[in-house]
């Protein structure tokens, strides 16, 4: 089952980045400008095995319908808000964690394209050491995706961006070498949302993945053990629970899925891996019925 799990998250975290956007009514939106709507943009993650990958995020750029992508001045700019030295971590962006890249007004209409901006500081950390993520210059321009997304006066919306991390780098080759490739996926407006725990903390590291059909998308928990993972179409879920080698893996199947919805499984507990006898059936009460 784990193996086959492992080739289906390949499969689907081959398309590494989700952007989904949401939109509500809210108390402040009257001093949204007249003509204009708000867009909130947040940075998400999905699992990597690394200690560490570190981005240099200098913004986001957002292109009205209508205007011309090679014309610089068309793009409205987002400066990122989430750090002032412009790094973020991004595995510490998962189990429901984000990073708020900030806010911009923009026309009322329809945003033809959005482009995150990256900077050459980027670089992942595993064990003791530090490792230098290169940067195609092709990318240095911006990584682009088509969103078509209308746009109402006087509404904020959220548009969340999934970082791939950990098939976002690349080894280049007997190089040694590590590139930074990210490649984006965007999807509808509405989608799904599963939210969750996973107990207790001494089984961390967890990989939650949620599968349906050939599909898979994954996530870790956080420090106290919440994990959502966003962007789901809806149906019906199995969840794969993968802690670490001192913890059962646990299959939480039938989580049924709606759009626009945000569904809580509540929490999860994991069991610890029985000890072994000595008698080789693994059931750690000696007498090979698999009674414990």
């Amino acid at each position: 089952m784990k193996t086959k799990l492992k080739t289906l998250n390949a499969l689907w975290l081959a398309i590494l980045a989700i952007f989904a956007f949401s939109c509500s009514m809210e108390d402040d939106n009257a001093s949204i400008s007249e003509g204009m709507a708000r867009v909130n943009v947040f940075l998400v993650d999905a699992p990597a095995d690394y200690d560490a990958v570190w981005v240099e995020v200098l913004g986001v750029e957002i292109l009205p319908k209508g205007e011309n992508e090679d014309n610089g001045s068309a793009w409205i700019n987002l400066a990122n808000e989430a750090s002032e030295d412009n790094m973020i971590n991004l595995l510490e962006l998962t189990g429901g964690n984000s990073a708020n890249l900030g806010e911009v007004e923009v026309p009322a209409g329809e945003i033809s394209q959005i482009r995150l901006l990256l900077g050459d500081n980027n670089y992942l950390i595993q064990g003791d050491n530090q490792i230098e993520l290169k940067t195609p210059s092709a990318q240095q321009s911006g990584l682009k995706i088509k969103v078509d997304k209308p746009l109402q006066a006087g509404i904020s919306y959220d548009l969340v961006i999934d970082f791939d991390a950990g098939r976002s780098v690349v080894k280049a080759g007997n190089s040694g070498q590590y590139i930074l490739k990210p490649v984006l996926r965007a999807i509808a407006e509405e989608s799904a949302t599963i939210e969750g725990a996973v107990l207790p903390l001494e089984a961390g590291p967890v990989n939650v993945a949620a599968i349906i059909g050939e599909d898979t998308v994954s996530t870790f928990t956080s420090d106290n053990g919440s994990f959502m993972i966003r962007g789901l179409r809806a149906g019906n879920y199995s969840l794969f629970v993968t802690p670490n080698e001192e913890y059962q893996e646990l299959l939480v199947e039938d989580v049924e899925t709606t759009l626009g919805q945000v569904t809580n499984v509540g929490t999860i507990e994991l069991e610890l891996v029985p000890e072994d006898d000595g008698d080789g059936d693994g059931d750690g009460d000696g007498d090979g019925d698999g009674d414990d």
